[in-house]
């Protein structure tokens, strides 16, 4: 069995656990404050923003990546047989889009 605490002790207890307790209440007020919400949500935000920039950017990287290999051959030089008709066609769609628009106008 345990010893019998003193009315001083027991005060002493008392006394140590008021101070964690207002250390704890601290706390909750600081993470509930809005300024702590709202700056927590723009961290959470900014992050999110960041991991989504870098994944488009490593997407991009790589279908540029995929481009060029089907456009320019090892040693650097153009492939004509492939980049003729990529041309072509955007030359095409680009004369489709005026055409569009000029009809619009009228």
């Amino acid at each position: 069995m345990s010893e019998a605490r003193t009315p001083a002790q027991i005060e002493a207890d008392i006394a140590r656990r008021r101070r964690e307790l207002a250390v704890t209440l601290d706390e909750i007020g600081v993470r509930l404050h809005p300024k702590t919400i709202i700056g927590d949500a723009k961290a959470k935000t900014a992050a999110a923003v960041d991991r989504t920039a870098g994944r488009a950017y490593v997407t991009a990287n790589r279908v540029v990546s995929d481009v060029r290999s089907q456009l320019v051959s090892q040693d650097g030089a153009p492939r004509l047989e492939r980049i003729v008709p990529v041309a072509l066609i955007g030359i095409a769609v680009v004369g489709l889009l005026v055409m569009g628009s000029k009809k619009r106008q009228s």
